[in-house]
C-alpha cells in the first residue's frame, strides 16, 4: 500500500516553528515552494548554514473555477524571513512555469539572477515590462560553474523544447545535489547539443548527495520521441498543403521553430511570426544564434497580402486557446491581419496542459468551422514532449546514483510514480522523499535526511495590479455572485428605536427568477420581508446597526432559498440617522 512507502512523517502544520538547526556541523534544507502536486510555479530553495539559492521562479496558469486570476504565483514568506542568507535566483530555462515569478520575486528580494543567455534575454523583457530596473544578472554557459555566495553551481547542457535548458550541480558543504529542471534524452536535437551524459555520469561515480528530478511525464512508459520526427511530419504535412500553413506552438520551443523555418525554406514558402510573444522570442533566438532564418525567407504581417498563399508559412501563438492569442481570434475572424479561409492548414504542435482543453476544443471547432484543415492531437507526430519518459528517468537515476531522491515538477500521482522508479534502481523508501509544497527536507551528513517540518508555502494569487490581495475567501464570494447572483438591501433606520425611516431599497444582479409566481414579483417580497424583519428586531429593543444587519442577512438568507432554492449573495447596507 502506499502508505508502507510514503509514511506521512510530518505532522506539522506552515504556522508551527522549525526546529532549529543542528548546532553543529554543516546542514542542507531542500524545501519546494512550488511545482510539488502540481503543474506550474516551479521553485525549489536550497539552504545551508550560511547561504541560501533558489532555482526558478515560475508561474502556474488559473484554473476556471479561479474566477478573475490572472496568475499563480509562489509565496516566498519563507525567503523573506531570511533574506540575509539569500545569495542568488538560478534558472534551469526559459519557460512560463520556471521564469513567469521572476519580476514578481525580485520585486520583493532583489537578488543576482544566474541563466544561460537566451533564458535571461527572454526574462529581461518580462522585468522591462513589469518596470523591474537595477537587477543584476549573470549569463552561464552550459558547462560552467559559478559561485553563489558559499555554493558553487555547475550548469549542465540537458534537452529540452526550448534553448539554453540546463541542469544545475550545486555543491553544498554537505554534498552534491542534482536538480535536473526539464529534460529529456534526445539523442538527435535540433541544436546538435544533446543532454551531457557524461557530466551526469561523472557526477554519479564522485557521488551525489541528492537527486531532484522532473517528473511530467513518469506515468508514461518507453521514450520520449526526438524533436526530429515532427520535423519529418513537417515535411510530410508541408509537401501535401496546398494553400497557407499556420503552426502554432509555444513561443519558446525554439527547437520546434527552426524546423518550421526548415521544412518552409526546402519547399519555397516564406515565413511570417505573428503574435507578441512569437515575434519578440523569435527575435531574441534570432538575435543569439538560435534561431538560424534567411533575411529573404522572413516576410511581416502586412506582406502577407503580396504573396501567394502557397508560398506562405504563419507561426503564431495560441497553442492552448488562451482568448486574446493570436490562433484564437484568427479562428473567430476577429485578427486584424490574418483571414483564415477554406484551404488553409492549421497545425497544433503541442499538447494542452491541463485546465485548457475546454479552450482547445472552442478553437479547433472555430477553425473547423471555417473549412481549415486542422491537424491536432494524435493524428499525426506534429508534437513530442520536451519532457523525459519512464526510460529517460531510469537512466537519469542511473546516471547520477543519488544517495536520496525528491521527484519534483508534477502531480502528486507524477511525483509517486516517479519514486517507484526510483526504487527500481535500488533506492529504499527511506531514501526517497515524496514531497508536496513547503516540506522541509533536511540533510545533516550523506546519511542522514528526514523531513522535519513545513514552510508557508499557499499560492499567490495574482489579480491585474493586486499581488496576494486575492485569497480562498475572495475567490468563493466570486463562485458563489458567478452562481447564484446577488441582492443588495440598502435601508435608513432610526439610531434610537432602530425603526425603519427610508427603504428597504432592493437592487440584484444575477439573481433570476420568475416574476409570474406572485403579482408583485420575488424582489417585492424580499423588501416586504426585509422591513419585517427591522421591525420585528426594533420592537424586540435591537437598535445597534451590525446586529440589524446580521438579523437581515440570516433571515433574507433562508425566506429567498425556502421561495427560490437559490443562494445568492446578501449584502445589507445599514444607515443611521
Amino acid at each position: 500500500m502506499l502508505h508502507e512507502f510514503f509514511p506521512v512523517a510530518n505532522t506539522r502544520d506552515s504556522n508551527d516553528p522549525l526546529p532549529d538547526p543542528p548546532r553543529d556541523g554543516q546542514y542542507l534544507r531542500v524545501i519546494p515552494l512550488g511545482g510539488c502536486g502540481e503543474i506550474g510555479r516551479n521553485m525549489t530553495v536550497f539552504e545551508t548554514r550560511d547561504d541560501i539559492v533558489v532555482v526558478d521562479a515560475g508561474v502556474q496558469f488559473p484554473e476556471e473555477e479561479m474566477l478573475g486570476v490572472d496568475l499563480v504565483i509562489d509565496e516566498i514568506t519563507y525567503l523573506l524571513e531570511r533574506k540575509r542568507k539569500v545569495r542568488g535566483l538560478l534558472l534551469t530555462h526559459a519557460h512560463e512555469d520556471h521564469i513567469g515569478g521572476v519580476p514578481y520575486f525580485l520585486a520583493q528580494l532583489n537578488v543576482p539572477v544566474y541563466g544561460t543567455d537566451v533564458t535571461l534575454a527572454l526574462l529581461r523583457g518580462k522585468l522591462k515590462e513589469h518596470k523591474i530596473q537595477n537587477v543584476v544578472t549573470h549569463v552561464v554557459d552550459a558547462g560552467e560553474t559559478v559561485t553563489v555566495g558559499g555554493i558553487g553551481a555547475h550548469f549542465i547542457n540537458v534537452t529540452h523544447s526550448v534553448a539554453g535548458s540546463c541542469a544545475i550541480a550545486l555543491h553544498t558543504p554537505v554534498g552534491t545535489v542534482i536538480h535536473t529542471g526539464d529534460f529529456k534524452f534526445d539523442q538527435t536535437p535540433i541544436d546538435g547539443k544533446p543532454t551531457d551524459m557524461a557530466a551526469l555520469a561523472s557526477y554519479g561515480n564522485e557521488g551525489v548527495l541528492l537527486l531532484c528530478s522532473d517528473s511530467t511525464n513518469s506515468e508514461l512508459p518507453g521514450h520520449t520521441l526526438s524533436e526530429r520526427v515532427v520535423g519529418e511530419t513537417f515535411a510530410d504535412i508541408f509537401a501535401r498543403a496546398e494553400g497557407r500553413i499556420i503552426v502554432t506552438m509555444f513561443a519558446s520551443n525554439v527547437p520546434r521553430l527552426q524546423q518550421t523555418v526548415d521544412a518552409a525554406a526546402r519547399h519555397g514558402r516564406k515565413i511570417c511570426f505573428v503574435g507578441r510573444s512569437m515575434l519578440n522570442v523569435s527575435s531574441i533566438a534570432m538575435e543569439h544564434g538560435y534561431l538560424n532564418i534567411e533575411p529573404s525567407q522572413l516576410i511581416r504581417e502586412h506582406e502577407l497580402a503580396s504573396h501567394p498563399p502557397e508560398r506562405i508559412v504563419i507561426c503564431t501563438t495560441g497553442s492552448q486557446g488562451e482568448p486574446m492569442s493570436a490562433l484564437t481570434r484568427m479562428a473567430a475572424r476577429d485578427h486584424r491581419k490574418v483571414k483564415l479561409v477554406r484551404g488553409d492548414t492549421v497545425v497544433i504542435s503541442a499538447t494542452p496542459i491541463p485546465g485548457n482543453e475546454r479552450s482547445i476544443g472552442r478553437t479547433i471547432n472555430n477553425l473547423f468551422r471555417l473549412g481549415v484543415n486542422v491537424i491536432y492531437g494524435k493524428q499525426r507526430l506534429a508534437h513530442v514532449s520536451g519532457h523525459g519518459c519512464q526510460e529517460e528517468l531510469l537512466l537519469m537515476l542511473n546516471l547520477t546514483k543519488p544517495r536520496f531522491f525528491i521527484p519534483v515538477h508534477g502531480e502528486y500521482r507524477m511525483l509517486v510514480q516517479h519514486a517507484r522508479l526510483a526504487f527500481k534502481t535500488g533506492l529504499e523508501p527511506g531514501d526517497v522523499f515524496v514531497v508536496e509544497n513547503g516540506d522541509v527536507i533536511e540533510f545533516t551528513d550523506r546519511d542522514k535526511a528526514s523531513r522535519i517540518g513545513k514552510a508557508p508555502a499557499a499560492p499567490v494569487y495574482v489579480d491585474g495590479l493586486g499581488v496576494g490581495d486575492v485569497g480562498t475567501v475572495v475567490l468563493r464570494d466570486r463562485r458563489h455572485l458567478s452562481g447564484d447572483g446577488m441582492i443588495i438591501v440598502t435601508v435608513t433606520i432610526d439610531s434610537v428605536d432602530g425603526k425603519v425611516l427610508a427603504g428597504p431599497d432592493i437592487v440584484s444582479r444575477g439573481f433570476t427568477f420568475d416574476q409570474s409566481a406572485t403579482a408583485d414579483g420575488v424582489l417585492d417580497e424580499v423588501r416586504r420581508e426585509a422591513h419585517n424583519i427591522i421591525e420585528e428586531g426594533a420592537d424586540a429593543g435591537i437598535t445597534e446597526w451590525t446586529a440589524i444587519r446580521d438579523d437581515i442577512h440570516k433571515g433574507l438568507s433562508k425566506f429567498v432559498f425556502d421561495r427560490t432554492k437559490r443562494r445568492p449573495m446578501i449584502v445589507p447596507v445599514v444607515m443611521e440617522i
